[in-house]
């Protein structure tokens, strides 16, 4: 079982990249739960959220520097390759000596490399469970990165509806497993 961070980034990239290899050819234009994605689109967010990690952290790059080189289709012909290289990439800047440490720019203001990993791990989880959903996958995620995921979300997930970036948080029943409330803490019914 994981337990250092950077064991649960990758863990989490791992996971994610075994539900993009399952895409059948048919599925890429499937609905998923985040409504307004298909599979690929989904799939090219989270492949867009690896990519960023070497300019901000490796590169100290700004957001605004980064502008619009990571827009649109960033998949092309081959999105598993596609999927692969970002995840790699984002995996070895984030195990670069010193990169948890660094400060890094992001669009809300600066944080900690470590901080940035940890947002973007509990991101790939609920995007991996997206992604299952969508493509009729089992979507049972690993204990160790639900656990991660809650304690990362925690503490601004009532922030997370108002930014417009996830549905509100949904209503469950005490006793609801871990990964039932993780979900219902980013909006979406396990």
């Amino acid at each position: 079982m994981p337990d250092t961070l950077l064991e649960q980034h990758a863990e989490a990239l791992r996971l994610f990249g075994g539900y993009v290899r399952a895409i059948a050819d048919d599925q890429w234009a499937a609905p998923t739960p985040c409504t307004e994605w298909n599979v690929r689109e989904l799939v090219n967010h989270v492949t867009g959220e690896q990519r960023w990690i070497p300019p901000l952290v490796t590169d100290g790059r700004t957001v605004e520097d980064v502008g619009d080189e990571l827009s649109g289709d960033l998949l092309g012909a081959d999105p598993v390759a596609a999927w692969d290289r970002a995840a790699a990439a984002a995996h070895a800047a984030f195990t670069a000596s010193g990169a948890l440490d660094r400060t890094v720019r992001l669009s809300y203001g600066p944080a900690l490399g470590s901080a940035y990993c940890s947002e973007l791990t509990a991101d790939c989880v609920v995007h991996a469970w997206d992604l299952a959903r969508a493509i009729g996958a089992d979507d049972r995620l690993p204990d160790s990165l639900v656990e991660f995921s809650i304690k990362e979300v925690m503490p601004y997930a009532d922030g997370l509806a108002a930014s417009g970036a996830y549905a509100p948080p949904v209503e469950i029943q005490a006793g609801a497993d871990a990964q039932t409330r993780l979900l219902a803490l980013v909006g979406r019914r396990g």
